[in-house]
């Protein structure tokens, strides 16, 4: 790792592009994430078992959620419990999804510094919106009520989004159109600095300043236009780098289902299992939705899928950089 010529905080955070720092010591930010994790985890493990959730399975279900791995003791996942105990999945998956630094700013009451947060009101807003048109469709579409509605709906698409996986119903069963946006969700990822895997909600931020900046410039072609992320200013190399990122990004998925769909995989299937296995997610569409699994996948393509699950949770550049000769020969 000295090779790479950087520092110790630099490495701890090479998954995300966009850093924030807490402490200046690797060892006092680690510390104070372990506590944050820790608290999470035996919070939601003590809301589970006071709605009768049993201590084995409240504990499983905490990890499952806090670390956003999504399995469940049962092959339901979630569906067979009550609504308590979803809402209070969706609440803690929500807080999963959420860059620890918030979490650090709400304990030392720092709410000022999390209002100011642009990420975390951007994912607040997306999967708030996203949650509330599926919700919406639901009512109209499958004659469900308000409350069921609201909760099936925010409940997959904040599994979705935070790259979770937990699912308490089998969304193919939905309208189509529905499927598309549980598709397109599987993209945008939670927070940087969270469990959660997915491209992050602070580089579709960036990208979407970027858009702004562009039709902006287009009628003022005098003007100037900085982009600004909680109050500081981007460079241009920064940009470029998040659009660098979304870029390959896109460019692995298409590769990825192309070989799929070239192995014999039905393209609905090839298309989100590698969207879903680059998140880190789990559930897809096709044959691999919630109620299945990749059991029944060639083994060439299981060898792939585990792959782009290795890039996307290290966030491609990682995993490539070891396949770079000036990296072996440095």
């Amino acid at each position: 790792m000295p090779s790479l010529k950087t520092g110790g905080y630099h490495l701890f955070t090479l998954e995300s592009s966009f850093q924030e720092k807490i402490k200046p010591r690797i060892k006092s930010v680690a510390r104070r994430i372990f506590y944050i994790y820790i608290l999470l985890t035996i919070a939601q493990t003590i809301l589970l078992m006071a709605g009768n959730m049993n201590l084995f399975e409240s504990l499983c279900h905490s990890f499952g959620t806090v670390a956003t791995g999504g399995f469940s003791p049962k092959n339901d996942s979630l569906a067979s419990y009550s609504p308590y105990i979803q809402y209070v999945v969706m609440i803690f998956m929500v807080l999963a999804g959420t860059n620890f630094i918030i979490h650090y700013y709400i304990l030392k009451r720092e709410f000022l510094k999390v209002r100011q947060n642009d990420e975390f009101r951007f994912y607040m807003i997306v999967t708030g919106l996203i949650g509330l048109i599926v919700s919406t469709a639901l009512f109209f579409s499958m004659n469900k009520s308000i409350e069921q509605s609201l909760r099936e709906g925010y409940f997959q698409v904040i599994s979705i989004i935070t790259c979770t996986g937990f699912a308490t119903t089998d969304y193919l069963h939905w309208p189509v159109y529905v499927w598309v946006i549980i598709f397109f969700s599987m993209f945008i990822g939670g927070s940087t600095g969270s469990t959660s895997g997915g491209i992050k909600m602070v580089r579709h931020l960036v990208l979407l300043k970027i858009v702004k900046r562009i039709f902006l410039q287009s009628t003022s072609l005098h003007g100037v236009f900085t982009i600004r992320v909680n109050n500081k200013i981007l460079s241009e190399e920064f940009n470029n780098k998040i659009l660098a990122f979304i870029t390959t990004y896109l460019l692995i998925f298409a590769f990825g289902s192309f070989v799929l769909i070239i192995i014999g995989i039905g393209p609905q299937t090839a298309a989100s299992a590698v969207a879903t296995c680059m998140a880190g997610i789990g559930p897809g569409i096709g044959t691999i939705g919630p109620a299945s699994n990749f059991a029944h996948l060639p083994d060439v393509a299981k060898a792939l899928l585990s792959l782009l699950m290795i890039m996307g949770r290290l966030e491609i550049y990682t995993v490539l950089l070891l396949f770079s000769g000036k990296f072996w020969h440095t």
